[in-house]
């Protein structure tokens, strides 16, 4: 074991702890305070974080040792970047641990939705029999838009394919054969908001990508369009959202990740025809492993001075 100590604020499995207490002190303080976070920063060389913990300016300026942050997933809108740069911290994450589980769980959600899974085992458990209700729709033949043809994105074309769905693809970062090569049809935004029948979104949280779905995408969109996200909250309006499904212009939707998490009994999270789950898409066993193995062999590799896969900052 090396001099450095590590610091887990929310948890990881035993796999990658075993990778980390090769050449560190390994410090697991799962659920620590924002407060108590602060006051003990500063004896740690390296931090690893899932989404609860935020990791801020305050804490970066009580870091003086710090030399890595490391995100166990993909996200990293709860890590300031800039904080991170001036005080000349690296950021990792772990982007391939989560691609498989995230996209199973889309088409989960797509056909939780378009079969109003939910309702029907809820009124089943009520002792009630309401076959004629639960009239649902087929994915086969449905044209699906793919906002973010990333990792995650790429896997739910794969298994949309499957289907026998019609796929558009959407992303201003990935060239037009790109988007080809992994199976969709490229598409603009405004073209797929107009010609899908369902849309589920894989994109990060950004200043652009804030609320791309809202009033104004709402209102391009086909009537009784589908709504698919398990990205990141934010990137959906969720006002404009619920006006869509009082009006019928989106005929359902699923969600597991919200604006502010968790969100509380919300009129949105209540509504008869959205499917929630509590921001679970990366929640597999395997999935869970993944993530701790490439992120502390990342963080292992950062604190001796090697190459990196994954850095983010």
């Amino acid at each position: 074991m090396g001099s450095w100590k590590v610091l887990l604020t929310d948890g990881l499995e035993s796999n990658g702890q075993e990778i980390l207490k090769k050449i560190a002190q390994v410090d697991d303080r799962p659920g620590i305070s924002a407060d108590e976070l602060l006051t003990i920063i500063g004896d740690y060389d390296a931090l690893i974080v899932r989404g609860r913990t935020k990791v801020t300016a305050a804490v970066f300026e009580a870091a003086g040792k710090l030399k890595v942050v490391g995100r166990a997933g993909i996200g990293v809108d709860n890590i300031d970047l800039n904080a991170a740069k001036e005080r000349n911290v690296i950021v990792v994450n772990s982007p391939l641990a989560t691609t498989v589980t995230v996209a199973e769980l889309t088409l989960a959600l797509m056909l939780a939705a378009v079969r109003d899974l939910a309702r029907a085992d809820r009124t089943m458990k009520e002792g009630k029999w309401l076959k004629k209700e639960f009239e649902g729709a087929e994915l086969s033949g449905k044209t699906l838009g793919v906002i973010g043809m990333g990792r995650i994105g790429a896997a739910v074309v794969k298994r949309a394919s499957a289907f026998d769905m019609q796929v558009l693809g959407y992303d201003p970062l990935i060239p037009a054969d790109e988007i080809k090569a992994r199976g969709a049809q490229p598409a603009s935004l405004d073209e797929l908001l107009k010609k899908a029948d369902m849309i589920t979104m894989h994109i990060p949280l950004t200043p652009d990508s804030k609320q791309i779905l809202n009033a104004d995408a709402f209102g391009k969109m086909k009537q009784g369009v589908y709504i698919i996200c398990a990205a990141r909250g934010g990137v959906i309006e969720e006002g404009a959202l619920l006006d869509a499904l009082n009006s019928g212009k989106v005929a359902g939707a699923a969600l597991d990740v919200f604006a502010a998490e968790p969100p509380g009994l919300t009129e949105l999270v209540g509504h008869p025809r959205v499917v929630c789950t509590p921001h679970i898409g990366a929640q597999t066993v395997e999935a869970q492993a993944r993530a701790a193995e490439d992120i502390s062999s990342e963080i292992s590799r950062a604190l001796q001075g090697e190459t990196l896969r994954w850095r983010v900052a």
